[in-house]
């Protein structure tokens, strides 16, 4: 007779389900002036959205089941077919762009984002080798220098999209999980010092990027350019008071916020549901980020340890930054807001990886 699978984490479940269900909510509010406009359906980005949520939740439920065990044993794999897929994305013709950056393959009449898929495999890859190699990976030699040097490469490709926002979400993780690692803190102060210098060369190489900064600093020096979005952000976010315009009632969207389906869909959520609603959104994050971390730490086994410190790092990352540009305080860098913003390949892999801890936290004690 076959063992049952312990019970399965309802909470963390419910949270990333109701997450999920706010965000296709508001990608219809958010998308359909433009949807109509665009596509002559109102309801475009919405039922593409639906379809990816359908697959994610299934997805999340069918992972949930796979033991975690099975992840360390073909993360090599994961991790070179991610790094595969990566690079073909800047082959011309194969290769979309968008916005600028070569970041997305065409798939019959949807896209991929490879560097999605990468985030996860990274994490994957980085939790075998710390969880493999504890003792070494505590060192600067045989363990933050090789590491790091995998990261780099990764960051390196991405930014030859170039598609900067993802590059910083996965150093940012890849740190914190190094982090917790247990590698010393004045082992960082040399990469800390590298890394500022590589980001100043980077914002300063491209003229966009400067733009941004200095967008960032005084939007309204060129309200119509550079200054553009974060102004119209903060039109629909300034206005909202206490309760907001009502679900449906945003005014921004009505083409003075571009695209606001996607990294800006905040701005349109606060317009219409006020301090309440933008204050219940983060909480939910919140509740989901300290379930996170009573899963990190009563589970035993170090890679699932390092795995659910890497996946939840990347999505508070990404909520922290993405909020962050939306209010103001941080200059655009084109990062989504998990579970909400329009996106097949952002939804789909953050709801796998969801799977992953709630197969994880069925073997907290084990």
């Amino acid at each position: 007779m076959k063992n049952k699978l312990p019970a399965l984490d309802l909470l963390t479940m419910l949270i990333a389900i109701a997450l999920t269900s706010i965000g296709l909510v508001f990608v219809l509010s958010s998308s359909f002036v433009w949807a109509e406009y665009k596509f002559d359906d109102p309801f475009f980005f919405f039922k593409r959205q639906l379809l990816f949520a359908g697959i994610g939740v299934v997805g999340m439920l069918f992972i949930s089941r796979i033991d975690f065990r099975i992840y360390k044993k073909y993360t090599t794999q994961f991790f070179i077919a991610s790094f595969v897929l990566l690079s073909i994305v800047l082959i011309p013709g194969i290769g979309l762009v968008r916005g600028g950056a070569r970041s997305w393959i065409g798939v019959g009449a949807f896209t991929i984002q490879p560097s999605e898929f990468m985030k996860l495999g990274l994490i994957m890859f980085l939790a075998k080798y710390m969880s493999n190699n504890i003792e070494d990976a505590k060192t600067f030699k045989r363990g933050l220098v090789p590491m790091m040097a995998v990261v780099l490469a990764v960051f390196a490709d991405i930014m030859l999209q170039p598609d900067f926002g993802s590059g910083m979400v996965l150093v940012a993780t890849s740190i914190i999980m190094l982090f917790v690692c247990g590698i010393p803190i004045k082992f960082f102060g040399y990469f800390a010092l590298a890394g500022v210098a590589g980001i100043g060369g980077l914002v300063i190489s491209a003229p966009y990027r400067l733009a941004r900064i200095t967008a960032f600093l005084r939007p309204f020096d060129d309200p119509r350019g550079a200054g553009f979005q974060i102004i119209q952000s903060l039109y629909a976010i300034a206005p909202a008071g206490f309760l907001g315009r009502g679900i449906g009632n945003s005014v921004q969207k009505y083409f003075y916020l571009p695209e606001p389906q996607t990294d800006f869909i905040f701005a349109i959520l606060a317009e219409e549901l006020g301090f309440i609603g933008s204050a219940g959104l983060l909480i939910a994050f919140l509740l989901f980020f300290v379930r996170c971390s009573y899963v990190i730490l009563k589970t035993k086994d170090l890679f699932a340890k390092y795995m659910v410190v890497g996946i939840m790092s990347m999505l508070m990352v990404q909520v922290m930054i993405n909020i962050g540009v939306v209010i103001g305080v941080l200059p655009v860098t084109g990062i989504t807001l998990p579970f909400m913003s329009y996106g097949g390949s952002s939804l789909t892999i953050t709801l796998l990886s969801i799977g992953i801890i709630l197969n994880i936290s069925r073997y907290m004690e084990a």
